[in-house]
């Protein structure tokens, strides 16, 4: 089973007219040819993974672990190893593959900063289903419910 992430529309726009403005800068008249193609290769590049990045998070439910994966970045998480699920709105929480301020912390012991934030799209049916797959997590459902 599949489930995409919700994208926070304001930081990608946020992030894309970052990107703008250092492609407009490299073509600025006092910059040289060499300058000129490296910006804009770097402007390109960015541009490229921004967009796949932003469009490719997903979470992935298989038999014995829920893949995490947004680009090029994975995350395997055993379904043994999660403790606990909980709403958050800290941006700076565990490991962040969503780019929204909002969303579920999902704890694992496992992982390298003890957490990942995620936001699904339909975050009560990924609830739902990863309630089912680890039925000793402590999954804060009245939390979650608001």
């Amino acid at each position: 089973m599949v489930y995409h992430a919700k994208i926070d529309i304001i930081l990608t726009i946020i992030m894309f007219l970052m990107i703008w403005i250092f492609g407009a800068i490299s073509l600025l008249p006092f910059a040289s040819l060499s300058t000129v193609i490296i910006m804009s290769t770097a402007f390109i590049v960015s541009v490229v993974f921004v967009w796949w990045y932003a469009n490719s998070i997903k979470f992935i439910f298989y038999d014995n672990y829920l893949l995490v994966k947004g680009g090029p970045f994975k995350s395997k998480i055993p379904y043994q190893s999660i403790t606990r699920v909980s709403l958050t709105t800290d941006k700076y929480t565990g490991y962040l593959i969503s780019s929204s301020d909002k969303g579920l912390e999902i704890f694992y012991s496992t992982a390298a900063n003890g957490s990942i934030k995620i936001l699904p799209k339909d975050k009560m049916q990924f609830i739902l289903e990863l309630k089912k797959r680890c039925p000793n997590a402590q999954i804060l459902q009245n939390q979650l419910l608001e």
